[in-house]
């Protein structure tokens, strides 16, 4: 019962925006359960009892540049990786493993160089082990 209250809650919350982009610098991003050549296997918009939980950016015409991908949960930075960009269309992927407990609403924000949010993506996310 208590689980199926939980699950209702954290779509609402997914509901409430999966993404926020304020540039055309990146060309695709996105939560994903793996990375395989480069590349992102599926796309996650919720996630239950995956971990690690891995978080894609494809980068367009940034050569010289470096982003950000910092994850965020209730308001906390959880971690923070910086990427330098190294050509012009780049792949990045950072991963998060989740603990029991950390159940709830999960953002990622890719940050440029300057530090302002380029993009910002959430995924409701339940651990129930």
């Amino acid at each position: 019962m208590a689980t199926a209250k939980i699950r209702k809650a954290l779509v609402a919350m997914l509901i409430l925006g999966i993404s926020t982009a304020v540039s055309a610098d990146i060309n695709r991003h996105q939560f994903t359960r793996g990375i395989t050549d480069r590349e992102p296997v599926d796309r996650l918009t919720t996630a239950s009892n995956i971990t690690p939980l891995y978080y894609f950016t494809e980068l367009v015409d940034m050569t010289g540049s470096q982003v950000t991908h910092r994850w965020r949960y209730k308001g906390q930075i959880m971690a923070s990786i910086q990427f330098q960009i190294e050509g012009p269309r780049w792949r990045v992927y950072s991963s998060k493993e989740l603990l029991p407990g950390w159940s709830g609403l999960w953002s990622v924000e890719v940050l440029d160089q300057n530090g302002r949010v380029i993009i910002r993506d959430n995924i409701s996310v339940l651990i129930d082990r």
